[in-house]
């Protein structure tokens, strides 16, 4: 097991606590949870695809990093009305 194996698990792990808020938490603490999560699989994803020696793992993990951060903002642009 290599190292960015041992680092994929740690960041699987890490992702309970997100999920936890994000179904636990205030409207505010949810939608920071929401943009730690994509951040969390994003990394998660590159580390998997070293791991693996896999380019196209890579690749999605290098386009969810975009557009997590992108969703987070429409998110909370639509979260504005109710908060």
């Amino acid at each position: 097991m290599t190292a960015f194996l041992v680092a994929a698990l740690v960041l699987m792990v890490a992702l309970g606590p997100c999920a936890w808020v994000c179904w636990r938490g205030s409207p505010e603490d949810r939608l920071v949870a929401l943009s730690l999560t994509g951040t969390v699989q994003a990394l998660l994803l590159l580390s998997l695809a070293v791991g693996f020696a896999e380019p196209a793992l890579a690749s999605l993990g290098a386009l969810l990093a975009v557009m997590s951060n992108a969703g987070t903002l429409v998110f909370a642009r639509f979260l504005e009305r109710w908060v």
